[in-house]
């Protein structure tokens, strides 16, 4: 019933879309028939070089299209063109869940051709693919999940999280989310384009490029499985497309930062320089500085960042972009895992999303937020941490930097919901799409009100009011920031005495996000 019903309203759409096809030929044939006539009796002739705006569109703005040098007259159908225009709004109501009524099983598993390529356990690589056919953009999505540097936490996560070294599992479709879902109404910018999901299974922060061994009992292949993706993808639409997003939460957000010039690189030497490369890298801009409290380098949770990535990128035998890797000596490319120190040396522009209070960043430094109320020096050390990452943003062209505590988001159901300055993260990702389109046509002025460096002032974690849920960890209830604050063990009294204002006003203040 329903197929009969989609197919009716899309026969039915067709003759509309015919109609005022008909009658956009009338209307330009009358229009040009006018111009003719009134050219052979003498009308007056613009002057060389003068051009005309098109009909309902603002003086310069053309929107990629060629200017009319006439407009175009409705009058004729004016009376009946509020009735069309309904009819064509409820048409395409009703058509709208014919397009989508099967997203649950959109993105469709493909194991690559090359076998060579593997998962850590050794089992084929793969990713899933949904096509839009006639969309010129693709997007690619690096899976996050943390990392193993040696044989013995390699058994552990393999014992533990199996599915993140393993294709054995993996089900045959999966369903987009957030900047991945193919409903305009969840992903309002990047909604038609062809959408890839690349699950990680090769545990190296997609960097590796060492096969399976009886030494090491792993392959860590990850930088191999991205090139391989993109050869297959060639032959499946991407030869043509006009721009490639390579994005990523977590681990991925990192192995964008490690991998989109490489990828750039790829495309040119088989001659497609026409397709745009840029990196949209969520949660993955992490620091190297001192853990809160130092243990000892036993799994990648209680190792410091730098001492597990020292190890893990001779483990993995690790890749690093050239322009990363010729500023540092033989042995001290883990550097480039870094975001502020990889950052600089990056051709392909790239949309830095991070959390100010990343909770991935706090596990590493040691800081655990469960249970009792957090000591003096945790609670400084979290500030300390806010600003550190603030100033290493200051010089991003292009970020989103809210005070929240989480991780990860633009996969996340609620990722159109947070703000930065008023600015919601689709908002900036339409604006930056923008700024690099203008930026290719001279003479464009930037748009008014659409920002793309958007980083939050206020210093404690949840001070921005639109940060996601907190719930308390034991009895799962949900906590606003006051009571998030006073669970963390913060001292409203201390806190308004040190700002210089009353504890009522700070509460009010912290409320609102001041």
């Amino acid at each position: 019933m329903t197929v009969s019903v989609c197919q009716q309203s899309r026969l039915t759409m067709l003759k509309l879309l015919q109609a005022v096809f008909f009658l956009l030929l009338l209307q330009l044939s009358s229009a040009v028939s006018k111009k003719s006539w009134r050219s052979s009796r003498g009308s007056p002739q613009p002057r060389r070089g003068s051009t005309q705006p098109a009909s309902g569109r603002e003086k310069g703005d053309t929107g990629g299209v060629a200017e009319e040098s006439f407009s175009l007259d409705f009058t004729a159908v004016e009376s009946n063109m509020d009735d069309f225009m309904t009819q064509v709004k409820n048409l395409a109501q009703s058509l709208y869940p014919c397009s989508v009524q099967k997203l649950d099983e959109n993105m469709k598993l493909h194991f690559l051709e090359n076998t060579s390529v593997t998962c850590n356990d050794g089992t084929p690589a793969g990713y899933y693919l949904k096509e839009s056919k006639g969309s010129k953009r693709w997007l690619l999505f690096l899976e996050g999940g943390w990392y193993c540097f040696n044989k013995e936490n390699c058994d552990a996560r393999y014992n533990s999280m199996r599915r993140l070294m393993s294709s054995n599992e993996w089900a045959p479709t999966r369903t987009g989310t957030g900047v991945l879902s193919s409903q305009p109404e969840e992903n309002p910018h990047w909604w038609n384009a062809n959408m890839v999901f690349i699950p990680y299974c090769s545990s190296d922060v997609w960097s590796g490029s060492s096969m399976k061994s009886d030494k090491y009992g792993y392959a860590f292949m990850g930088a191999l499985i991205i090139e391989e993706v993109v050869k297959e993808l060639v032959n499946k639409g991407l030869d043509s497309a006009k721009v490639l997003l390579l994005a990523g939460s977590s681990a991925g957000g990192t192995g964008v930062l490690l991998n989109m010039d490489r990828v750039a690189d790829q495309l040119q030497a088989m001659g497609l320089q026409g397709i745009q490369v840029r990196g949209l890298s969520d949660s993955g801009w992490f620091l190297d500085n001192k853990q809160y409290r130092r243990t000892d380098c036993i799994d990648s949770i209680t190792c410091a960042p730098t001492e597990a990535i020292k190890r893990g990128i001779r483990y993995w035998n690790g890749i690093v972009p050239k322009g990363c890797r010729q500023q540092y000596k033989e042995g001290e490319e883990w550097n480039c895992f870094f975001g502020y120190k990889i950052y600089p040396t990056l051709r392909c522009p790239v949309f830095i999303v991070q959390w100010l209070f990343d909770e991935a960043q706090l596990t590493a430094d040691n800081v655990h937020l469960s249970g009792q109320p957090v000591q003096e020096g945790q609670w400084t050390y979290i500030q300390n941490l806010g600003r550190e990452l603030r100033s290493t943003l200051k010089d991003v062209s292009a970020s989103f930097a809210p005070a929240c505590l989480s991780h990860e988001v633009i996969t996340r159901s609620h990722w159109m919901e947070i703000q930065v300055k008023g600015t919601s993260l689709p908002r900036a990702l339409y604006c930056w799409d923008r700024s690099l389109h203008d930026n290719n046509k001279p003479g464009r002025a930037p748009i008014k009100g659409c920002p793309v460096h958007l980083i939050d002032s206020c210093p404690w974690p949840h001070c921005n009011p639109t940060c996601p849920t907190i719930r308390d960890q034991y009895t799962g209830q949900e906590m606003n920031v006051i009571q998030f604050l006073m669970h963390m063990g913060f001292d409203v009294q201390k806190m308004a005495q040190q700002q210089g204002v009353e504890p009522n006003k700070l509460l009010g203040m912290l409320s609102s996000g001041s």
